[in-house]
């Protein structure tokens, strides 16, 4: 009952968001600073995980690929296919629930054990809208951190297959150009849009209807970076069996 519960509050939360905005002046304001800390923030940490996971990817593939009968081109191919389809928009997704996650929740909690949300409703604002508005619209911005994640993840697969000498930079090349299917990027983008949302819904619902002091903040970080992995998981499963086959 106490989930069910909470699930009614979450789309409450979401219908409430939509009610009233702030002005658009001042709204302009906080989403430019979201997508600063949000956003921008993040890339370095996508960046460095996207490069050298692709390398992972690229030099375990090639290690299993022992027979002299499957070309080494099938490490490009599997590479590509990994962090499209996989790494790039699930895997950062989760990390960025604990990154972005714990910032949204610790920032909104710190406000309602402050009691800047009280004054905030007390001056007649929204302030689910004023707070809560602009981390979702910052994170539409999320599949622009998510395509250079794949880039930089095939990229540090190339520099693996390079310098680690298993396979050449032609061979890996005509893997990452093999069967290619355009839709698989639409899929991993429509799935990030998706992931955007519920990293700014999710860990903003813990944050606002958080009760306590500063110790229960970091709870309710805790517990918002679980169910955002949680629930990111859950949809990829769905999105995956509803989108791929």
């Amino acid at each position: 009952m106490n989930y069910l519960h909470s699930i009614g509050l979450y789309f409450l939360m979401i219908k409430e968001m939509f009610r009233k905005p702030t002005k658009w002046s001042v709204m302009k304001q906080l989403i430019l600073k979201d997508i600063d800390d949000l956003i921008i923030g993040s890339l370095g940490i996508v960046a460095f995980i996207a490069f050298f996971v692709g390398g992972v990817v690229t030099i375990q593939t090639a290690l299993n690929i022992t027979s002299p009968l499957i070309p080494k081109h099938l490490v490009g191919f599997a590479t590509r296919q990994s962090i499209i389809l996989e790494f790039a928009p699930t895997f950062i997704s989760i990390i960025m629930a604990g990154k972005v996650g714990s910032f949204i929740t610790s920032s909104i909690g710190t406000m309602r054990v402050t009691e800047q949300i009280d004054a905030l409703e007390v001056m007649g604002i929204n302030s689910l809208n004023y707070l809560v508005f602009p981390k979702v619209i910052a994170l539409m911005l999320y599949p622009f951190a998510i395509g250079i994640a794949m880039f930089l993840g095939i990229l540090g697969g190339l520099a693996a297959c390079i310098y680690g000498g298993f396979t050449t930079l032609e061979d890996y090349i005509v893997g990452i150009q093999l069967d290619f299917i355009p839709f698989h990027m639409t899929y991993a983008f429509i799935k990030t849009f998706i992931f955007a949302f519920l990293l700014a819904t999710i860990p903003s619902f813990h944050g606002y209807y958080m009760k306590g002091g500063a110790l229960e903040v970091g709870k309710a970080s805790t517990t918002s970076f679980v169910w955002t992995s949680v629930m990111i998981i859950l949809l990829n499963y769905i999105l995956t069996q509803m989108m791929l086959s």
